[in-house]
């Protein structure tokens, strides 16, 4: 498939809605990757209160398909049980391809993804990858809403061209200065609603990112203890069968989830990671 004359005319569409940003735009480079990320940057931008067309769908859909064939996608099936309990699972790598039946999304209040270009936090990440649909799709949940997202809370959308069938999106808490007891309860009640959610949606898998961890300021050991203990205690309560995966992307996430995950049995709880005590943001 000749990618470039597609990507063109994407980017083509999505500058008739911004011809604020046609300047910048003509600055990018002809080839293909240049031209590729000025368009992941226009759907990042793009207002979903202006209507596109089915041909600009049909292209994309074209292209992200043809992206996603490429890429190496994981079975969550294959991953290997931790020490921690048996349906936990660790997977360190690119959330938006791992084939779970719902990956979790650490979304804005208005569900509608991250428009800063090319950002690579994982609310981008994940609107990118799905296409421009996840966005108008999010944008009608909370119309009929008639109010944000509250923190805590979790829905649930199609995953569009992501290799998941769906995305469930939470509202994590943000930190101005220190973690207080609500920050806690609140990313506690993301991780709950999320797999409540997953359990009445008769789904059979489920994928967490690192919840708040990122521009929302939650320190790294303290949100991965509380997504551990929350997961657990859940599994262990319920007696769901939901197969659980912690996604980490660096290697201070992927070290401290691999301590929680897998425990010492004659560890000290200040000994389960060197960060564990320290705000990494």
């Amino acid at each position: 498939m000749d990618r470039l004359p597609i990507i063109e005319k994407l980017v083509g569409i999505l500058l008739k809605e911004l011809p604020s940003v046609a300047g910048e735009a003509a600055r990018f480079q002809t080839d293909e990757l240049a031209q590729r990320a000025l368009l992941r940057g226009l759907m990042n931008m793009h207002n979903p209160q202006k209507l596109l067309s089915e041909e600009y769908f049909k292209l994309q859909d074209m292209l992200l398909q043809d992206e996603l064939k490429e890429k190496t996608i994981t079975d969550c099936r294959l991953l290997a049980p931790v020490k921690k309990h048996d349906l936990m699972r660790h997977f360190n790598g690119d959330i938006t391809c791992l084939k779970v039946d719902a990956i979790v999304n650490s979304a804005s209040n208005n569900l509608l993804g991250c428009f800063v270009a090319a950002h690579n936090c994982v609310d981008n990440c994940i609107h990118s990858a799905a296409g421009l649909q996840l966005r108008f799709f999010c944008q009608d949940l909370i119309i009929k809403q008639g109010s944000p997202e509250r923190p805590g809370e979790a829905k649930i959308t199609p995953g569009f061209n992501l290799p998941c069938p769906y995305v469930i999106h939470t509202i994590g808490p943000s930190i101005a200065w220190q973690v207080n007891s609500g920050n806690e309860e609140t990313l506690r009640k993301c991780y709950l609603s999320c797999l409540k959610l997953a359990d009445e949606k008769g789904l059979k898998s489920i994928a967490f990112p690192c919840i708040s961890t990122g521009d929302s300021r939650f320190p790294h050991s303290q949100a991965g203890r509380i997504a551990v203990e929350t997961v657990y205690k859940y599994l262990n309560e319920t007696k769901s069968s939901l197969k659980v995966v912690f996604v980490t992307k660096t290697e201070v996430d992927k070290n401290i989830y691999e301590k929680l995950l897998n425990p010492d049995p004659a560890a000290k709880p200040e000994d389960l990671h060197p960060f564990f005590n320290v705000n990494l943001f």
